[in-house]
């Protein structure tokens, strides 16, 4: 069996009632599982969040131990958190490939969003689709083992 880890940063377990005008009204649950139905059978998504820092830190590397493609929401860290941005940067330098994605376009909101400090060392990025932008990263992941 595949396995991708979708790891989610703080706030995003707030999702369906924190600013659905920017986030959407989904819930992360909800994403999840709409993002199990829509892949084959023999792939599991392993969806996680934590409002923690160093728990998202340790899960980066259980992804580079075992060579488990990621696809990351940030949320908060992805502008200031050079500790993640050293955890994926991990990934990289072993070959595993790590998707960034945010429900929003940071460049269409305020200017301290503008920057990332993990899209540098991310494989790709995919920003404003909503929720798709997690289905979009999971289909770029699948045809690209």
């Amino acid at each position: 069996m595949t396995t991708i880890l979708v790891l989610n940063g703080p706030n995003l377990g707030r999702l369906g009632s924190r600013e659905p005008e920017v986030y959407g009204s989904q819930t992360l649950a909800d994403i999840g599982a709409d993002l199990a139905s829509s892949v084959p059978d023999g792939v599991e998504i392993d969806l996680r969040q934590t409002d923690d820092e160093g728990e998202l830190v340790g899960w980066l590397h259980e992804a580079v131990d075992r060579g488990t493609p990621v696809v990351l929401n940030p949320a908060a860290f992805t502008h200031y958190s050079y500790a993640l941005r050293d955890a994926a940067a991990q990934l990289k330098t072993a070959g595993v490939p790590l998707v960034e994605v945010h429900l929003s376009n940071p460049h269409a909101r305020e200017a301290f969003r503008h920057t990332s400090v993990i899209s540098g060392v991310a494989t790709g990025v995919i920003a404003g689709f909503g929720a798709d932008s997690y289905r979009l990263a999971i289909d770029w992941l699948l045809r690209h083992p």
